[in-house]
């Protein structure tokens, strides 16, 4: 079963891309491991890559600024205010119901073509997403 994408990966990494820009500043909240509690980021810098065998995937890298913290931690140690992290992600064409045809949040960790890791990285650091 084919569906096609409301857009096209160029266009839909240009508009997500205009939305984080305009949102820049905008503290992400996600819930610490122990759900107790729960981490402020601030994505400062992301780098966008659409698969080399599979245009209606699209895969990204930001770069996330610890801001804060509420509530309890799960466990010892881990991030604190000041410390960058990297989140690699996905997004993709949804194939079944509500998300047929429209640009998804990848809810597994992300498979990545061996063709398209070095190319990845490499545009991630040359863009400054990566400060390595």
């Amino acid at each position: 079963m084919s569906v096609e994408p409301i857009e096209a990966a160029p266009a839909y990494i240009e508009r997500k891309s205009t939305q984080w820009t305009a949102e820049r500043d905008a503290v992400l909240r996600f819930k610490d491991i122990g759900r107790k509690g729960s981490h402020d980021w601030v994505r400062e810098a992301w780098t966008w890559h659409i698969q080399s065998n599979y245009p209606e995937k699209v895969f990204v890298i930001e770069r996330l600024r610890h801001v804060g913290r509420t509530g309890e931690r799960g466990f010892v140690g881990g991030a604190v205010e000041g410390d960058i992290e990297y989140r690699f992600g996905y997004y993709v064409v949804g194939r079944i119901g509500r998300a047929a045809g429209r640009w998804v949040w990848g809810q597994f960790s992300p498979l990545i073509p061996q063709a398209d890791v070095r190319v990845l990285l490499a545009k991630a650091s040359s863009e400054g997403t990566l400060l390595i």
